[in-house]
């Protein structure tokens, strides 16, 4: 009878375990797919950049050290790779390169009128919205993970299997307080 019991709690333990195990590996796999999310659309955003800087170029010449900050930027972007913090960092540098680009942008009339220009800018506009999207999705399964790596009794099954933290993707705030300006008056 004894024996019984005792099989009885080792199998409720082992499948608890099984479930935790599987709990963590789902979550897991989520903060990696909505990782993906993210990248897709920066990727977006890198594809835009260029042409970005290749209309103003035509309007704003001499605003070379604008254009080689941007594209400086951008090109440190796209190679970065590593935890999300890092990225984010570089990513930070973009934006605010992005920023002071559309800033340019203000001081000629001619170039705000560019059709081509509008649509980039909107372009641009709607390609930040859905990096944020992303982002609070990523950040919302990383919270989640966190979680269960830390609290108790998850925490016991992620250390046994090494189940780790991740990072958030996190803007500076400056960055986001600054926020890209799109301008749509100058549209005839």
């Amino acid at each position: 009878m004894l024996w019984g019991w005792l099989l009885g709690i080792v199998v409720a333990l082992t499948v608890w375990v099984i479930f935790l195990y599987n709990s963590l590996v789902k979550t897991r796999q989520m903060v990696r797919e909505s990782w993906s999310g993210i990248d897709t659309e920066l990727k977006r955003r890198y594809d835009l950049v260029p042409n970005l800087t290749e209309a103003v170029k035509a309007y704003a010449a001499h605003e070379k050290e604008v254009l080689a900050k941007v594209t400086a930027a951008r090109a440190r972007a796209v190679a970065s790779i590593g935890d999300p913090g890092s990225q984010a960092r570089d990513e930070n540098a973009l934006v605010a390169g992005l920023q002071n680009l559309l800033a340019v942008a203000e001081d000629y009339p001619d170039l705000k009128a560019s059709r081509h220009f509008l649509d980039l800018q909107a372009e641009l506009a709607n390609t930040e919205d859905r990096i944020q999207a992303a982002r609070r999705f990523f950040n919302a399964n990383v919270r989640d993970l966190n979680t269960k790596v830390e609290a108790f009794p998850t925490n016991l099954v992620a250390s046994a299997w090494g189940f780790e933290q991740e990072s958030f993707f996190e803007v500076e705030k400056a960055v986001v307080r600054k926020v890209v300006d799109v301008s749509f008056s100058s549209i005839p």
